[in-house]
């Protein structure tokens, strides 16, 4: 087995994503463990100073999953058979069977931890330890750039517009799937199955569904975040309004659990109500700006320079944090980040508005 030691004066990329994950999952360990996840000799020169970063509100203790473990990262039950995998930022789903284990992504940051995971969860179920299955969420590489781990011999499973990413992308470390799907896929072990689904693009255009009936448990990434708001540019997705249309497909399917792909902690049906809500919220704000906000001011500053550029990012800017406002001093204290992300949010809502809705505001027809 390799040694996982490390010496004092270089740690290992796996120690010092577990530190942070460590500081990420409890607070009160920063105090402890921060100053060690910065190597000796590693301070630049040109760095920013600590006090000229910018400080947020607190995040809610409800919004932070299990501790995790020495190594960096947490796996436990969902339900029977079915378990998951986190390292406080993303997620990842194991289905141990009698045939073997299905794997749902494979994160880089989680990395070789997910074969200790496994150990773990089949050791616990007596069952094989061996992977038969990895199943794509979608194509992108923070949630399934540790595929190359599990070798040649695993079936991988995604949509055949993942296949069609993933060979375009050319990346061994995400080796395109080979069985692959348009509408629906059922994996079944017994009394165990996996219904995947696609429901059209969302926050990417290959993004399934992961449903496990026998367990109440769905996973579906990059979508809903359990006690937080979403993350920046809601979720850098590519397809907005049919990101903002897998809420409600999410919350029609018969779940008790979610697995979000991000964040430390599982999801609850309150927290998919919560998230919907604040979409709504922030969607009536950005509408109400756009009839409010006068662009004149801008035009009058940056048009007689012309310089387009600076009148449009002035007004989109001042547009984002007039629609963010209501939404952060409403959800703060509801959701972590409502301060740090609601103004990107906000920003790209407002550009969807425009571009997908053609919800103009005073960019309209010009009489």
């Amino acid at each position: 087995m390799t040694d996982l030691r490390q010496s004092a004066t270089h740690p290992s990329r796996r120690g010092f994503l577990g530190r942070a994950a460590l500081v990420a999952a409890a607070p009160a360990a920063a105090a402890i463990l921060g100053p060690t996840l910065m190597p000796a000799g590693a301070a630049h020169a040109d760095a920013a100073p600590l006090g000229d970063l910018p400080s947020f509100a607190p995040v809610p203790p409800s919004s932070f999953g299990p501790a995790l473990n020495a190594d960096g990262y947490f796996v436990g039950p969902i339900r029977d058979n079915l378990y998951w995998v986190t390292d406080g930022f993303y997620q990842s789903m194991l289905l141990a069977t009698a045939h073997g284990v299905v794997v749902v992504d494979a994160p880089p940051t989680i990395g070789h931890n997910l074969l200790r995971a496994i150990k773990q969860v089949t050791a616990k179920t007596g069952t094989p330890s061996t992977v038969s299955h990895l199943v794509y969420s979608h194509f992108h590489a923070d949630h399934i750039g540790a595929s190359s781990i599990f070798g040649d011999d695993v079936v991988r499973v995604g949509h055949v517009e993942n296949r069609r990413l993933l060979r375009e992308a050319g990346d061994p470390n995400r080796p395109a799937p080979t069985l692959t799907f348009k509408e629906r896929h059922v994996l079944e072990f017994g009394t165990d199955r996996l219904e995947l689904a696609y429901h059209g693009p969302n926050h990417t255009p290959d993004n399934i569904f992961i449903y496990a009936p026998r367990q109440q448990t769905l996973m579906v990434v990059d979508v809903l975040f359990p006690g937080w708001v979403p993350f920046k540019n809601l979720a850098v997705s590519q397809d907005i309004p049919g990101w903002l249309r897998a809420h409600d497909i999410i919350l029609d399917y018969r779940w008790t659990t979610l697995v979000g792909g991000h964040v430390g902690r599982l999801g609850v049906r309150a927290d998919g109500d919560l998230q919907r809500q604040y979409i709504r919220d922030l969607d009536a704000s950005v509408k109400q700006t756009m009839t409010s906000l006068d662009p004149t001011p801008f035009f009058q500053k940056y048009g007689p320079s012309g310089n387009a550029w600076a009148i449009f990012k002035t007004y989109l800017d001042a547009a984002a944090q007039q629609a963010a406002a209501p939404i952060v001093d409403k959800y703060l204290g509801q959701l972590a980040g409502a301060d740090v992300f609601t103004v990107d949010n906000a920003f790209a809502l407002f550009e969807s508005l425009r571009i997908d809705a053609g919800t103009l505001g005073p960019f309209g027809i010009r009489p």
